[in-house]
Order: C-alpha cells, then structure tokens, then sequence
C-alpha cells in the first residue's frame, strides 16, 4: 500500500472530493472503496457526505457520488 503525504490529511481530501468541478456543476463523481477507507475511514466519508447534500452510492469497488437529486434506475 502506497504511503501518503504527510500534507494530505482526511480533512483536506475530503474538501478536495466535495469541492471537484464534477461535483460543483451536479455531476457524478466516483471513488475507490479501498481509498476511502484508507484516507479518511467510511464514516468521516458518509457523515460529510451528508453533511454536504450528496448521497453515496455503491457498485462493486468504486463509491458513486451524486448530488442531491433523486436517483432513478432505469434498467
């Protein structure tokens, strides 16, 4: 497992994720479990999530994360 910097702290990832021009503009982000969990745990990760207005979604590894509108799925 690759180390990270000592200047990247959970706080400081997690502004940078909710603060992404995807994000900014309504789109869709996506997110490594694996990365998550190392950077800043799941619960930081759901509670500023929430916290922000975006809901979080799983599918296989990666977290899906979209704005506060209502997902639908179509198929």
């Amino acid at each position: 497992m690759t180390r990270l910097p000592d200047y990247l702290t959970p706080e400081i990832w997690l502004d940078n994720v909710f603060a992404a021009a995807e994000a900014r503009r309504g789109g869709v982000l996506k997110r490594q479990v694996r990365d998550v969990e190392r950077i800043c745990g799941l619960d930081l990760f759901l509670y500023e999530a929430r916290k922000r207005g975006f809901q979080i979604l799983r599918n296989g590894k990666p977290f899906i994360i979209c704005n506060a509108a209502p997902v639908l799925r179509v198929l």
